[in-house]
């Protein structure tokens, strides 16, 4: 299926009634009910306050393919793009008959809805449940735990977001989505399983360059076995972690949501038609890994205070979300103030060797929060609304 195909299918089936970055059960309950005349879903489990975390079935197919979103409640762009391939994939007038017919998909659009509600990354215990495969402490591991056990699939697709600190490696190359084979022991050996893993890796990152030349990552393989996708591995089964990232003044994550969407299609396509056995695995080895060479935003070129002189240098400010009226607020603060010659930003302001102040004509420090800054006399914003 080739791109353009792949992306008006998105424009068709985009879900609508999810945007921007706060994602919870109250979201997509509505959407769920709508497709229950369509599939069967269920109550798979109950997260720590007692939400309910949903699960549902897609297709008729041998292959049997899990996927499951938002176990970090702050990354939410992964179930938007699963919305749009439900629409999809429930459409019979589209041509991914061959991915219902060849594969059932076993959907969990938010394991974490406690931590989605309060837009955190852990859980209402503040656990971390990408770091509970072993002791299954929480609730929601449980519940991932058991569907995997009883579903038995064939494929794991792990959906995550990623920080927009990270860069395709160390370029000024954002990485806007990133994928990850992970380990399955000590040694990082790329075993037969993760081979089938690297080999669907390498099908929607062919795909993605076409639209995002050299801005696909892969993130460092080293093992855990405490993480899910490095269990999932460890016991055979091929897990391919996901990464929604940073695309060029796209906060609410839209740009990123169809680049994700492409890489569901065109990897359930893959798998729909092929015996992978991992044959294909070499390319994914020259994916360039992530590196951290971004911040949101830096400021070249600024007079700040010196050992003894003022002297020149640069001004790190990296966006801090906020939950606020239910909306996803971003505030700029003040990381770093030194020489940033090997970090890039994506919006760069230069100062002119003019020194950057706070709203009380002071010279801005590290950890100073506010949308604005002074320079030569004007108000500079920090953020594009």
């Amino acid at each position: 299926m080739q791109v353009e195909e792949i992306k008006s299918l998105f424009s068709k089936h985009k879900e609508t009634n999810l945007s921007h970055r706060y994602i919870t059960n109250k979201h997509i309950v509505p959407l769920l009910n709508n497709l229950k005349e369509y599939v069967a879903i269920e109550t798979i489990g109950k997260s720590v306050l007692n939400n309910p975390i949903y699960g549902l079935k897609v297709g008729e197919g041998k292959k049997r393919i899990l996927m499951w979103s938002q176990m970090h409640g702050n990354e939410s762009t992964t179930t938007k793009a699963l919305f749009d391939l439900l629409n999809t994939l429930l459409d019979s007038d589209t041509n991914c008959k061959n991915i219902v017919e060849a594969c059932t998909l076993y959907v969990i659009p938010i394991l974490n809805p406690d931590g989605a509600a309060a837009y955190t990354r852990i859980n209402a215990n503040r656990v971390d449940l990408n770091r509970d495969a072993q002791n299954l402490s929480q609730p929601e591991s449980k519940t991932l735990r058991t569907v995997f056990e009883s579903f038995k699939p064939h494929f794991c697709f792990n959906l995550h977001g990623q920080r927009t600190i990270f860069s395709a490696g160390n370029a000024n190359k954002s990485a806007t989505v990133s994928f990850l084979a992970p380990a399955q022991d000590e040694a990082c050996t790329i075993t037969p399983n993760r081979k089938i893993a690297m080999e669907v890796i390498n099908i929607m990152n062919d795909a993605l360059q076409k639209i995002i030349p050299n801005q696909v990552g892969v993130y460092d393989d080293a093992f855990n076995l405490n993480c899910v996708g490095d269990t999932f591995q460890n016991e055979n089964i091929p897990t391919i972690l996901f990464e929604a990232g940073h695309y060029k003044d796209d906060y609410g994550r839209e740009v990123t949501r169809e680049l994700i969407y492409i890489s569901y299609i065109s990897s359930l396509n893959y798998i729909a038609n092929n015996a992978v056995k991992g044959d294909n695995y070499k390319h994914y080895l020259e994916i360039p890994e992530n590196e951290k060479c971004f911040f949101d935003v830096i400021i070249r070129n600024a007079k700040v205070p010196g050992n003894s002189n003022e002297k020149i240098n640069d001004i790190a400010i990296q966006y801090q979300e906020k939950l606020i009226d239910n909306k996803i607020e971003f505030l700029p603060k003040i990381e770093k103030i030194e020489n940033l010659d090997t970090f890039y930003g994506h919006k760069e302001i230069n100062a002119n060797d003019f020194a950057v102040l706070d709203v009380d004509n002071k010279l801005v420090k590290i950890n100073y929060e506010n949308v604005f800054v002074i320079i030569n006399n004007e108000k500079i914003a920090l953020i594009t609304k």
